[in-house]
């Protein structure tokens, strides 16, 4: 009977010898590809597949580690001045101090995702304001830190501000993972998964998990580097947290595919909690493909400006400016503004805009914003008993500028600002009407 055990044993060893061969491989392959590469970094990296069917919580992990490869981290240098106060106990007890302009460093952290390979290096989507810094700063430096630790210099190849859109360009560099697929945002669906991938400071990536909650979301994202707020429509939100620097990162669906690029985040002191808001796919493709094949562009926010702030007449206001009506008052104007050169001075109440009547600054506001830059707006003014028909020509609102009296904030941008502690301490400013 023993004889007759030998085939047995011996189909069972060579089993065992085959699977041990193959866990030796599969060892060798995802433990030593790291030695690989010019400098000990790992080659360059591929998209990992997509799990076939499983549950939920499988797709989602599958799709982060498929675009995890291709989100890179901004490192931004910016150079700026500000205003120090001579003194500091004067402005300490609510008064107007003296000031004297001094030169600062600062450095900023956001997030980017491959947009496209090139020749020689790529181009990264991220948002605007992450290489467009407010209050007339520069940009001297951006660092790109890919997943791998590699540290490549980039520059902005093209920006649309209005857009929150941008092009950072890296050259000389052939490790450029794999660009991120980008989905039809017009097939998304309220309740489906989203997920948030960053790079915020360098923390080796962040993913934050929600669900699409709303479209064509219409909101005023303000800056926390001390520029003013801008008009955004059109927005995705979604109730995926967006945590400090994720803006310009990737906002995904559970295939991995881009559903839209992290923009900013609901300010909680206004009592909105996990409230965040994306520019949507289709957005993305059109825009960015206007940039790349436009380097160099530089294109502003395209929304008109007056250089005026203004507010809705109310009982209390009508008083102060001896005037017995509806209307949107003048409260400040612009040195060498459009309001300014065409005459309006602070206390003037608008009675009429292009021959239609407004009785908020909300339909002012929106007309001015409407008009095309370089056309003319046309408003009837109520100014001290005197009525009047005034033509302004509407220049392009300054991205770090607002056009009204500050409001409650609707949105904040959750990126910060580092100061370089040798540089001594940046002025937080305010927004500018």
């Amino acid at each position: 009977m023993q004889k007759y055990r030998v085939l047995p044993t011996l189909i069972v060893g060579l089993v065992g010898a085959i699977i041990g061969s193959f866990s030796m491989m599969l060892y060798a392959s995802t433990h030593f590809a790291g030695v690989a590469g010019p400098n000990n970094t790992p080659p360059n990296a591929y998209a990992a597949p997509l799990v076939a069917g499983g549950d939920d919580q499988s797709r989602i992990v599958s799709a982060v580690k498929r675009v995890a490869p291709s989100v890179v981290a901004l490192n931004v240098t910016v150079n700026g001045q500000q205003i120090v106060p001579t003194d500091p106990f004067m402005q300490f007890f609510g008064q107007q101090a003296p000031g004297r302009v001094e030169r600062y460093r600062a450095r900023a952290s956001g997030s980017g995702f491959v947009y496209s390979r090139t020749g020689d290096g790529g181009l990264i989507v991220t948002n605007a304001h992450v290489v467009h810094p407010p209050n007339g700063s520069s940009v001297s430096s951006i660092q790109v830190v890919f997943q791998n630790g590699d540290r490549v210099p980039g520059h902005v190849f093209a920006t649309n501000i209005g857009a929150d859109l941008a092009l950072v360009k890296v050259d000389n560099y052939t490790k450029v993972p794999p660009p991120v697929e980008i989905a039809d945002s017009s097939k998304l669906e309220a309740g489906q998964w989203a997920i948030a991938i960053g790079e915020p400071f360098e923390l080796k990536q962040s993913v934050s998990l929600g669900v699409v909650s709303g479209f064509n979301r219409d909101e005023t994202i303000g800056s926390e580097g001390g520029g003013g707020e801008i008009a955004f429509k059109g927005l995705l939100q979604t109730s995926a947290p967006i945590n400090p620097g994720n803006s310009g990162g990737p906002l995904i669906d559970v295939e991995g595919r881009l559903i839209g690029v992290n923009q900013s985040t609901a300010n909680p002191q206004a009592g909105a909690q996990g409230i965040g808001f994306a520019i949507p796919a289709n957005t993305v493709r059109e825009q960015v493909a206007a940039l790349e094949s436009n380097p160099g562009t530089h294109q502003g926010t395209n929304t008109g400006f007056i250089g005026a702030a203004l507010e809705t007449v109310t009982p209390d206001l009508g008083v102060q400016l001896n005037y017995k009506g509806k209307g949107v008052a003048v409260a400040q104007v612009v040195s060498g503004g459009p309001a300014d050169q065409a005459g309006m001075q602070p206390g003037d109440v608008i009675q009429k805009v292009n021959g239609q009547d407004v009785t908020t600054n909300d339909e002012v506001v929106k007309a001015i914003k409407d008009t095309k830059p370089g056309s003319t707006i046309e408003m009837e003014v109520w100014s001290a008993g005197i009525k009047k028909l005034v033509t302004i020509k509407v220049q392009e609102r300054p991205a770090d500028v607002g056009d009204a009296l500050p409001q409650q904030q609707q949105g904040q941008d959750p990126d910060q600002q580092q100061q370089d502690p040798s540089q001594g301490q940046q002025g937080q400013g305010q927004d500018q009407p």
